[in-house]
């Protein structure tokens, strides 16, 4: 059975800012109507980014063999180089030369809080990215421009290829409409629990009725694990333990990984989803969503610690 997995997402920079302090302390519900604040962050990093870059990156670690589609500008060429050295396929991710590459600037607070801002860039034309005729044993469509992973659901759907819709931060985006739509097309739902929040209430259906209409859902719930719905059974998958939380920034990424990996090797559900709780425990002991260098077998270990089951060889 191939590995390839078409990774379809955003290529991004992340400029990651720490204030050292809490928001909660300076953004007070009296005042948010007229809201004015300024956070003083003296640490401050450029990371690659972007939800296809991070899945690919992941799913890298893990040994499968990701293709990211995306869209960027120029200015990527260093990104470019950094994917091809780690023996990541970049042949469909197109260069716009006349715009940037899609970039966030993320400030963090004390308590793992975020306020995120994200220019688009090269990402609102996305959907000419054109997948057509590509093999893969799975995708994910991650988030990106609207347009963009309405026309990666449209052409994986007509090809056969089965995809995982991955709402995450284009929330803001679909309708209850759009979600159907998607949801009519795709194999797998995951979202974290906020997300899986507004879905119910812009579909109007709970996500164990949504998950009748696919293969299953994967709800994750931060510290308290995930939760999968498939064959109309809810299966709590409890979170593995981590020495130290550092930084949330692209756990949800490398979770995806991990669920893309464990599908590619026709692994049930739960079992995706308890490597994919392993991919997010690592990650977020490190800092920056690709600065994590986990071997495989130390991937491996933690998931045998943890579950009782190895890697293939």
């Amino acid at each position: 059975m191939s590995d390839k997995v078409l990774v379809c997402g955003s290529v991004a920079f992340d400029t990651i800012a720490v204030f050292e302090g809490h928001f909660k302390d300076h953004i007070l519900p009296d005042s948010i109507h007229s809201l004015s604040v300024s956070f003083f962050v003296p640490n401050m990093r450029k990371e690659y980014g972007g939800c296809a870059g991070n899945i690919a990156y992941n799913l890298r670690l893990l040994g499968g063999d990701p293709l990211p589609v995306g869209t960027v500008g120029a200015d990527a060429s260093d990104y470019l180089d950094y994917l091809g050295d780690l023996g990541i396929d970049t042949r469909l991710i197109r260069v716009l030369p006349d715009m940037y590459t899609p970039q966030c600037f993320i400030t963090t607070d004390l308590d793992n809080n975020q306020i995120a801002s994200f220019h688009p860039g090269a990402m609102i034309r996305s959907a000419e990215n054109d997948v057509t005729g590509e093999q893969a044993a799975w995708a994910i469509v991650a988030p990106d421009s609207r347009d963009g992973m309405f026309a990666h659901a449209e052409r994986l759907h007509a090809q056969g290829i089965p995809f995982i819709f991955d709402l995450g931060q284009a929330m803001p985006l679909f309708s209850g409409d759009d979600l159907n739509r998607m949801l009519s097309m795709a194999r797998l739902l995951t979202a974290n629990h906020y997300e899986a929040s507004v879905i119910e209430q812009r579909t109007g259906h709970a996500m164990a009725e949504i998950a009748q209409t696919l293969d299953g859902v994967v709800v994750t719930h931060g510290v308290d694990g995930s939760h999968v719905y498939a064959g109309g059974q809810e299966t709590r998958i409890p979170a593995i333990a981590v020495d130290q939380v550092v930084d949330p920034t692209g756990c949800g990424d490398a979770h995806r990984a991990g669920l893309l990996y464990g599908l590619t090797k026709g692994w049930s559900l739960p079992d995706a989803c308890r490597l994919a709780n392993v991919m997010g425990g690592i990650k977020i002991a490190s800092r920056g969503p690709q600065n994590h260098r986990p071997s495989r077998a130390d991937i491996s270990a933690l998931l045998h610690a943890n579950y009782g089951m190895t890697l293939p060889a």
